[in-house]
């Protein structure tokens, strides 16, 4: 049975949702696709702004990531300078609503958890 559906399926490296689950949880994704939900539209700088710890050079591996899998959509304007803005997709939007339940988990849980790590010295 080649069904990836089958949860104990799920982590196998030939399944596609592994695949994709690697995508969307890699150190910056989440946290990219979290300051785009605060902007209709944002342009390149003002997202490195908004997140200051990443590079240039992560931001734009990220964005180009996330627009080939779907869910950032990329415009460019011909203007001199020029212009690029970044915006969510539908499938974006639908992904929100599970980001948002992990990122309240995870204020929720945060005090705990830097507590836990304290303590075991981690």
């Amino acid at each position: 049975m080649n069904d990836c559906t089958i949860l104990s399926q799920d982590v196998t490296p030939q399944c596609p949702i592994r695949s994709v689950l690697a995508r969307i949880a890699d150190k910056w994704s989440v946290l990219v696709l979290y300051m785009l939900q605060q902007h209709e539209v944002i342009r390149f700088k003002e997202l490195q702004r908004a997140i200051p710890d990443i590079s240039q050079k992560m931001l734009t591996v990220t964005l180009r990531t996330l627009e080939e899998d779907g869910l950032v959509i990329r415009k460019v304007y011909a203007e001199v300078p020029p212009r690029v803005e970044y915006s969510l997709t539908q499938r974006a939007h639908s992904l929100l609503p599970h980001l948002n339940a992990l990122i309240g988990w995870a204020k929720e849980n945060m005090e705990d958890i830097v507590r836990d790590r304290k303590t075991k010295n981690i």
